[in-house]
């Protein structure tokens, strides 16, 4: 049975630069024997904001009022494990991804996360810290080490 590891872009920015670390690290997970590995594009979950009547950790199982919502549901309870790649913003992480990671609750529970940040000087550190204490609320298992990547617009060429 393969483990199978979701990686989310957190970001739908044009011009973002959570594609080129995302799609490098499902190169190389898909090297890996025994993990499956997919790509997970925000851009590709148009969730409008979260206004469900009942919070998502007292639903238990009961159906969204949106399809995108169930939808999203399956796909993140499809996942044994997560790796986040998002910008920082304002010293923070996108309103994106927050609304995607409160749309539902069950579905991310026990499940291992780790970052892949960027940003200015801090590499958008302060972002993953953030993102620390919410995934740790929906019950999932934060990876000690993330990697980040500070001003990262100074490494890339003109074709980025």
């Amino acid at each position: 049975m393969k483990l199978k590891i979701h990686i989310i872009l957190g970001s739908t920015r044009p011009g973002r630069f959570s594609e080129k670390p995302g799609k490098w690290i499902l190169g190389e997970l898909q090297k890996k024997e025994g993990i499956e590995a997919e790509l997970i594009d925000l851009r590709d979950w148009t969730l409008p904001f979260f206004n469900e009547s009942k919070s998502p950790s007292s639903m238990k199982g009961e159906p969204y009022s949106l399809e995108i919502a169930n939808e999203w549901a399956k796909k993140v309870g499809e996942a044994d494990g997560f790796i986040i790649v998002t910008p920082e913003y304002n010293h923070g992480y996108p309103a994106v991804l927050k609304n995607a990671l409160d749309y539902v609750y069950d579905q991310w529970n026990n499940k291992p996360v780790g970052f892949v940040s960027y940003g200015g000087v801090s590499g958008g550190t302060r972002s993953v810290q953030q993102l620390r204490q919410v995934v740790i609320e929906l019950q999932m298992v934060p990876i000690r080490n993330g990697i980040h990547f500070p001003l990262f617009w100074d490494h890339l060429d003109e074709r980025g």
